[in-house]
């Protein structure tokens, strides 16, 4: 059977066309009144699901595309079919999702007619080399060999609300053991939360990524358990709330934030304020500066974390961007800066794409909590020069390479850090 003939009669089955059903006149000259699929085929031109040629003919004979099928579950879809017709129109859907979107169909819209989870993922590999020169002679070395599997399910609820998560699972492959380094399982539930829609207004509640992104991960690029409320489109509000578990030997904090941004596409701009209240922060201000003797941070047991950032992509595919972000309750090291240049950016989705860049990095631990960037996976406390550049050779595939060479914050040493990572999402 020609898969166009096959099309015809799947698109008149969801919409509840037999060959007992009444036809309008025939609206093919190549379909004859006598043709077993004539009722379906006229039918579903009727309803505008099929329409067949300029010149008047419907071609049963002739192969159609996938994006052509795909136009006939889009209209098909349009007329909201119910209960066993649903059903198939959802498997349809689901089947034809990348060619629905490019006519116009949004994911976000087809996930209501399609399975009720849709699941992605990312097999990641890692190789991170951090090398410090030690004022004594010698050197002190560091090395992370990791492949990362993540599992990130997205479940529709209802028109409005979703629920999404990601799961990790971790092997050190330099041990070949398991990849967390404190004893615990291979596999973690990493966020998991509901995500409601309303229009313009996101709200968020559970376990969520925490990502400041007016200063593009300058601060934070870790997860909170709470509550995060966004509205907006161009110009954007978001307000957090919650608690932090820690990272970088940090004790638990509660936290509370918020971030107003502007995005013209070419232009953007944001400004940010992050609270957090733990021990950790308390414990500080015993500390003093080795060369000096000053205190590091003032007696207390927050952080005030005040950020803002900007870029601008230029139409040749170069963008200049920039990020500050200062913590009011230290005395030392109290501020973190970034800036530089960006052409063009690997695209997962588009093989062969590329990119290069170059950053200057001022990156401060009582600032910067759990910075996001590659060449601080092992440590922070630095500032130096940043030049990555990635690739994606094949489509779903992302290869990057990085190299950092600068000094520490705290012991004015030489620090250099190689970072290489491959991804291939599925």
């Amino acid at each position: 059977m020609k898969k166009t003939v096959a099309a015809a009669l799947t698109a008149a089955f969801v919409m509840g066309v037999s060959s007992s059903t009444f036809a309008a006149a025939n609206p093919f000259s190549d379909v004859p009144a006598g043709h077993w699929a004539y009722n379906s085929i006229s039918k579903l031109a009727a309803a505008g699901v099929v329409e067949g040629y300029g010149d008047g003919t419907y071609r049963g004979d002739r192969n159609i595309t996938r994006y052509e099928m795909a136009q006939m579950i889009a209209k098909a879809m349009a007329k909201n079919p119910t209960g066993a017709n649903k059903a198939e129109l959802d498997r349809l859907a689901a089947e034809f999702r990348d060619e629905l979107d490019a006519l116009g169909v949004r994911v976000a819209e087809l996930e209501k007619y399609a399975d009720k989870v849709v699941w992605h993922g990312e097999l990641r590999y890692r190789y991170v080399r951090d090398r410090d020169n030690l004022k004594g002679g010698g050197h002190d070395k560091e090395t992370l060999n990791r492949v990362e599997l993540r599992f990130l399910p997205t479940a529709t609820v209802n028109d409005h609300w979703k629920l999404k998560a990601r799961m990790d699972a971790r092997v050190n492959m330099d041990k070949d053991a398991g990849g967390w380094g404190d004893g615990s399982s291979d596999f973690r539930l990493r966020y998991g939360y509901a995500e409601g829609t309303y229009g313009r207004l996101q709200i968020n509640v559970g376990r969520l990524p925490f990502y400041t992104n007016v200063d593009d991960g300058l601060v934070m690029d870790d997860f909170f358990s709470g509550a995060q409320i966004v509205y907006g489109d161009k110009f954007k509000v978001a307000l957090m709330a919650g608690r932090w578990g820690g990272t970088n030997s940090i004790d638990p904090s509660s936290y509370q934030g918020g971030e107003l941004s502007y995005d013209s596409g070419k232009f953007y701009i944001g400004a940010g304020y992050h609270h957090f209240d733990s021990d950790y922060f308390k414990a500080l201000h015993s500390l003093t500066d080795s060369d000096e003797g000053k205190p590091v941070y003032k007696d207390s047991k927050s952080a005030n974390v005040w950020t803002v950032g900007t870029h601008y992509n230029f139409d040749m595919g170069l963008q200049v961007r920039g990020a500050y972000a200062s913590n009011t309750k230290a005395k030392e090291n109290k501020r973190s800066w970034t800036a530089g240049l960006a052409y063009k950016g690997a695209d997962k989705t588009v093989p062969g794409s590329w990119g290069i860049s170059a950053d200057y990095r001022y990156v401060s631990d009582y600032v910067s909590l759990a910075p996001t960037f590659d060449t601080y996976t092992l440590s922070s406390h630095k500032k130096g020069v940043d030049i990555g550049v990635d690739w994606a050779p094949i489509e779903n595939t992302y290869v990057a390479l990085n190299y950092f060479w600068g000094k520490r914050l705290d012991t004015r040493e030489k620090t250099k850090t190689f970072f290489a990572r491959a991804s291939w999402f599925f």
